[in-house]
């Protein structure tokens, strides 16, 4: 039996599937925030408006994937820990953040090697984003 090499990619953007598998898992993400009741707290954060958070999430892991680096042509250096200090980030954020995009990456049908790879990421960075200790 031959064990078939999975595909190659040049970046995780393209792993993803591109531009537009990238907006649906942002978009993934916010419309899970704002439907289960689970993820209420990270919610909360996040004011009453959404669109602004959607496209900066998508500019921002898109050129964080390998993709186009739109946030940092818009904004420059995205400083993540220091643009989420005005926000309480605790471990229930962070683990309610991590949930939502985790269901959200295996709603949109992101391969589950790369699920795996972006939740080990995502973790290390939304742990270091926490600004409270509990």
């Amino acid at each position: 039996m031959q064990i078939e090499e999975p595909p190659t990619f040049g970046t995780p953007f393209e792993w993803a599937g591109g531009e537009t598998s990238v907006r649906a898992l942002v978009d993934r993400f916010y419309d899970l925030m704002d439907l289960e009741p689970a993820y209420q707290a990270l919610r909360a954060v996040h004011g009453s408006e959404l669109t602004s958070a959607r496209d900066k999430l998508f500019w921002f892991l898109s050129g964080w994937l390998g993709g186009p680096q739109e946030y940092t042509e818009r904004f420059g250096h995205p400083r993540l820990r220091m643009r989420h200090m005005p926000f309480a980030i605790g471990i229930l954020e962070r683990d309610q953040w991590l949930a939502c995009m985790a269901q959200a990456m295996q709603e949109t049908g992101l391969d589950a090697a790369l699920r795996a790879r972006l939740e080990q990421s995502f973790f290390q960075t939304a742990d270091w984003m926490r600004n409270q200790n509990v």
